[in-house]
């Protein structure tokens, strides 16, 4: 509580809002766009975090005490008490701890949505209701609100009421269904393509909205999730499912729509090559020195090579196992025939490519000194991002917001005294 309040009376007397261009330089996308990020784990964090990045001003609202649940994730240590996840999550916010359970501390929320431009939240849905923080609820101060709620099934149907993560989108989506190995058992994707997936379509859902409410006055109620999101990567799959009837299978590292185009093994291991028109697998027979195989009625067509596609990759095995990954992957690429090398995350971040790209930054931290986040996936020539801002230590900017809607310290102690602060 006295940090609250000597932050509140440090705060300046009429603060500029977070975002807004302090000198002639043009200025960030989203300058002057308030953000509230209600919201924990990852598709909503990941989500208002790329609006920080184009530059607005996100104020993260975490429950006080333990704040959004990632700081304590990943099962081991940092300097401070966040995780790296939470770490590569929540850069350019700023950290309001309140507690939304208190009156006192919807008061805060409420003023806070006065100003807003997007919220962001991910409970389940019904919990914002219970809580009196709703669209509803929130829309009568602020009719211009773009509100996003991320869940894992949305806000209706039979299943909008289930606890959904990653995973269980990834399974009742279908995505685990088509991959891995043919007869294999159930693999997910390695990666979170359902929250990642779903904090990205929310985002351009939010700024599509966002622009609509400038040019109407009226913002809107966005409902995603993390289910949606998963199907709306079948395109491939269910295409051929609706096309030919065929259940879609797991096909390992193959792709349903040509062949070759797949991981295959080498004399030192394995690379990823794909001749995926007539054109580029003539150039593959002949740069590998098999005239047989382009003149084999077997893969004469793309659509023959696809229905003999495991002879197919035995017969170019032959071949490839006799030199080295790299000597085959510079070959190929000379020829004009896609093909890379299989690197490990590591690697790719610290290939001569990734460095050149920028895909790793450190950025100072106030525990941990410097550390790494990820870059930034897509490159702005006339505003480029910046990391204005590094992740926010819990209730680290409380004093400061709290000032900026305009409490002093008088008001905060009366928050404080009801439970505005408290766990």
């Amino acid at each position: 509580m006295s940090d609250i309040l000597d932050q509140t009376r440090q705060a300046a007397a009429a603060p500029q809002r977070e975002g807004q261009p302090t000198t002639a330089a043009r200025p960030l996308p989203l300058a002057g766009v308030r953000v509230l990020d209600v919201s924990q784990v990852m598709a909503g964090p990941y989500s208002c975090m790329l609006l920080g990045d184009l530059g607005a001003d996100v104020v993260k609202i975490e429950p006080p005490g333990t704040g959004d649940q990632t700081r304590g994730a990943m099962g081991f240590k940092m300097k401070g008490p966040d995780s790296m996840g939470f770490l590569n999550m929540n850069r350019n916010k700023r950290s309001l701890a309140i507690n939304l359970k208190s009156e006192a501390g919807r008061e805060v929320f409420y003023e806070l949505v006065k100003s807003a431009d997007i919220l962001v939240e991910n409970y389940r849905p019904g919990v914002m209701k219970k809580l009196k923080c709703d669209y509803e609820t929130v829309r009568a101060l602020n009719p211009r609100l773009v509100y996003v709620s991320i869940s894992g099934f949305g806000q209706t149907g039979p299943w909008a009421g289930r606890p959904g993560f990653d995973l269980m989108a990834q399974a009742m989506s279908g995505v685990m269904s088509v991959t891995g190995h043919p007869g294999g058992p159930p693999v997910k994707a390695g990666v979170p393509v359902a929250d990642i997936g779903c904090g990205l379509f929310a985002t351009h859902a939010a700024l599509a909205a966002y622009i609509g409410a400038k040019n109407t006055g009226e913002g809107q109620y966005i409902d995603a999730s993390l289910f949606e999101a998963a199907l709306a990567f079948s395109v491939w799959d269910i295409s051929e499912y609706w096309g030919r009837g065929t259940q879609p299978i797991p096909l390992g590292t193959a792709n349903r729509m040509s062949a070759p185009y797949q991981a295959v093994k080498s004399k030192d291991g394995y690379f990823v090559m794909g001749a995926t028109n007539q054109k580029l697998w003539l150039q593959l027979c002949e740069v590998i020195g098999r005239p047989d195989l382009a003149a084999d009625p077997r893969f004469a067509t793309n659509p023959d090579r696809l229905a003999n596609r495991e002879v197919l990759i035995e017969e170019l095995e032959k071949t490839f196992v006799t030199r080295t990954s790299d000597e085959w992957v510079e070959a190929l690429l000379a020829a004009g025939i896609p093909a890379g090398t299989m690197y490990s995350y590591p690697e790719a971040f610290e290939s001569e490519h990734g460095r050149h790209r920028q895909m790793r930054l450190d950025i100072d931290h106030p525990n941990e000194g410097k550390v790494s986040n990820i870059g930034f996936a897509v490159k702005l020539t006339g505003t480029p991002q910046q990391v204005r801002r590094p992740p926010p230590l819990l209730g680290q900017h409380s004093g400061e917001i709290l000032n900026e809607i305009g409490l002093d310290a008088s008001a905060v102690e009366d928050l404080a005294a009801r439970g505005a602060f408290a766990p």
